[in-house]
């Protein structure tokens, strides 16, 4: 089993380069090439057609007036079902950014491949059930390897992570739970997303019952509790603190946020910090289960309200949307004993963004590539397969995304 060097051609390669998403992040890519370590980022696309590639380098260099791109960006040729051609692919990079979705599929193959070769793996996956299955079964081998494995790396489930643990930061004491608001801002063109992003959690939703016997497995006790019981929401309550309606985010933010706060608590004693981001997980059963996932995944335009079509969103409509992601904590002022009497303190803080799937996400995505790139003394120990919040929580990530947009900021005590 390879394990990770530094004498390769490329920092990152970017497999999945061709797909929507993809595309948007090789462009994020050629933006941010001065990061890379020593100010030079070598990279490389990968995916299944190379005529697509060169299409893909071709649309970035006319986007970014860098004609330099379609003679300086190297072409590979890999498929997700040829292991080979996975082997030879991770073989030549530091950092593999997976763009292939839905991962429930096509990912394995990529995780394994990049462990075996000896490197790091970053994905843009909102899908529970992936993202704690490949925890649970290449764990070890990763660390072994000394390879990070870190999932959830876009706007699933950067902000929400990351926010937490810049809250709990700004906290003048100790955070003991958070509530946290989503609310998406579009234009005069309104917004959506494409319909890779809508197979992923039509997916995701209907296996709940996987994904609660998979956690069996862990045979994780339960974190401690400290400070009031956090409100359990319905599936729409009128909240108070932003005076509106709202309906739990569906994705994979409450996952990734446990698996973190467990990390902290396990690896480095940290008080857990609990969140209600319960997801409700939509799951039909029998056939009629069958029947409506595939009607769901077929049209996805006409269930979804228009939110997620097969074309995607238009880059007028992206230049129009943007995200805030609000957080509510309390906890304990400094100098009080967490145990005893109710919470006295309060904080909300705030991540605001660009259009969340296409921008945001590629923005967070590259910059945890060159998180790992530049600061691996920063990251967990060893290799494994962790959350961004357990990856990054000693980085400089926060910093980053606040220079690229991605901007964190305390609105009161």
């Amino acid at each position: 089993m390879a394990t990770v060097t530094s004498t390769r051609p490329y920092h990152i390669i970017i497999f999945g380069a061709s797909g929507f998403t993809g595309q948007f992040v090789v462009e994020e890519v050629a933006r941010s090439a001065f990061e890379g370590p020593s100010g030079s980022l070598k990279w490389a696309l990968a995916g299944r057609s190379r005529q697509r590639l060169e299409g893909v380098l071709n649309q970035a260099a006319e986007t970014l007036r860098k004609p330099e791109l379609r003679t300086e960006v190297e072409i590979i040729v890999a498929d997700v079902s040829q292991a080979d051609s996975l082997a030879i692919m991770c073989q030549q990079g530091l950092v593999v950014l997976n763009c292939v979705g839905p991962y429930r599929f096509y990912g394995e193959p990529v995780v394994k491949a990049c462990i075996e070769n000896g490197a790091h793996c970053v994905d843009i996956c909102g899908e529970p059930q992936f993202l704690e299955r490949m925890q649970l079964e290449y764990h070890s081998r990763a660390m072994d390897s000394g390879v990070y494995v870190i999932g959830s790396c876009g706007f699933d489930s950067i902000p929400a992570d990351m926010g937490i643990l810049y809250t709990k930061n700004q906290f003048k004491g100790t955070l003991t739970a958070v509530e946290s608001f989503l609310t998406i801002h579009t234009g005069p063109e309104g917004g959506c997303a494409h319909d890779g992003t809508w197979q992923s959690a039509i997916y995701g939703f209907a296996d709940s019952g996987s994904l609660r016997k998979l956690r069996k497995k862990f045979g994780h006790q339960p974190l401690p509790v400290v400070g009031a019981t956090v409100k359990k929401r319905g599936s729409l309550f009128f909240s108070k603190e932003i005076d509106q309606y709202a309906i739990p985010f569906m994705g994979s933010d409450p996952s990734v946020v446990r698996r973190s706060q467990r990390f902290l608590y396990e690896g480095h004693q940290e008080l857990p910090v609990r969140s209600n981001t319960t997801t409700h997980l939509y799951c039909l059963t029998g056939c009629l289960r069958s029947v409506t996932q595939r009607c769901h995944i077929v049209f996805p335009e006409f269930f979804s309200f228009g939110v997620f079509t097969k074309a995607g969103p238009s880059r007028k409509q992206m230049e129009g949307t943007s995200f805030s992601l609000t957080f509510f904590g309390e906890g304990y002022a400094e100098g009080l004993d967490p145990s005893q009497g109710r919470p006295n303190a309060r904080i909300c803080t705030q991540i605001h963004g660009a259009e969340p799937g296409y921008v945001a996400t590629p923005v967070a995505m590259v910059q945890a590539a060159i998180t790992v790139l530049n600061e691996p003394q920063f990251l967990p120990i060893k290799g494994g397969v962790y959350s961004p919040g357990a990856a990054f929580a000693r980085t400089t990530l926060i910093d980053r995304l606040n220079r690229h947009g991605l901007v964190f900021s305390v609105k009161r005590f």
